[in-house]
């Protein structure tokens, strides 16, 4: 009797820990997954610049605009109640208004601009700067030094980036440099729209906010489109092929790509999430040339593996 009792026990007290592990396996494979999508969109909107020469801005508006509805469909029907006390709290909806138009619009319009002129994997590490900027304004307004590792991180970072722009000719620039200009400003803008709504996040929740954040840069879209003659040069003529990656990039690759990354996050945490990150730069540079076979150099593989080690290197900070 004794030792049935004690096996049951022993299960009993293995069903927690078993519950603990497939949850976090849940988070590792859906931060993984999101970086993935996040990646393929990249590439896919190289796809669609060579294959209908669609304006940046206009791309940009309808992968927010058409991520935001479904976003805002989503939150209609699993909870209207926090939709509601959002569109009541004036001082939210201005961090939405900032955080939508000079965020996230801003940075795929930057995102967008810097693919047009390099490709999607080169897009995808420029940006990924972002941390390394991050860590910058973390060190300013703690006004201190960066540490050891982060030291590391800057330097790896920058090595990167002087690979990917020069290719080992340091008397060069094998960039564009509109492409480099254009992916440094991604950049930026990518450490604006992580780090401004973390107070929104904390009171809201980050699905409701990014979801919001993401139809108010729709609108912002549509706006721009309007005062920059982009509709009064007519809409381009999609194929069938077209159309469907079109689909992809705002179902997959905006809508699914924020949804698994911050469910991953939200579960493995931002030192995990930080690092299963890498698997961006990683994801959009190997399809990229797989699917439309874009040539990289030695020195654009050896500044993904820095700006990867950078990341690593960052995460194992926080």
């Amino acid at each position: 009797m004794s030792k049935r009792r004690e096996a049951g026990a022993a299960d009993e007290s293995s069903q927690p820990q078993e519950h603990t592990k497939s949850r976090l396996l849940v988070g590792i494979v859906s931060t993984l997954l999101g970086a993935i999508a996040w990646g393929f969109s990249g590439t896919c909107v190289q796809y669609l610049f060579a294959a209908t020469q669609m304006d940046a801005l206009l791309l940009t508006t309808i992968r927010q605009l058409g991520a935001g509805l479904v976003f805002l469909a989503v939150l209609l029907l699993r909870d209207r109640a926090t939709l509601v006390r959002m569109a009541s709290d004036k001082d939210t909806i201005l961090r939405l208004a900032v955080f939508g138009s000079c965020g996230l619009f801003l940075n795929s319009t930057l995102y967008a601009l810097t693919i047009k002129y390099t490709n999607a994997g080169t897009a995808t590490v420029l940006q990924s700067l972002n941390i390394v900027m991050a860590l910058a304004v973390t060190c300013l307004i703690a006004r201190r030094l960066p540490r050891r590792l982060e030291t590391a991180a800057l330097a790896c970072a920058l090595a990167a980036t002087l690979l990917i722009a020069t290719h080992g000719d340091f008397g060069q620039l094998y960039l564009p440099a509109q492409g480099l200009a254009f992916g440094l400003a991604t950049a930026a803008a990518a450490t604006f729209y992580t780090m401004y709504p973390r107070p929104l996040f904390q009171r809201w929740g980050s699905f409701a906010v990014t979801g919001l954040g993401m139809l108010v840069g729709g609108l912002t879209g549509l706006v721009t489109c309007g005062a920059t003659g982009v509709f009064a040069r007519g809409l381009p003529s999609l194929d069938v092929a077209s159309t469907a990656v079109l689909a992809v990039a705002v179902l997959v690759g905006t809508f699914g790509a924020y949804g698994l990354f911050l469910h991953g996050i939200s579960i493995v945490g931002p030192v995990a999430g930080n690092m299963l990150g890498a698997a961006e730069p990683v994801s959009a540079t190997v399809i990229s040339a797989l699917w439309l076979a874009t040539p990289f150099a030695w020195a654009d593989w050896a500044g993904l593996a820095l700006m990867v080690a950078t990341i690593v290197l960052i995460a194992q900070q926080r």
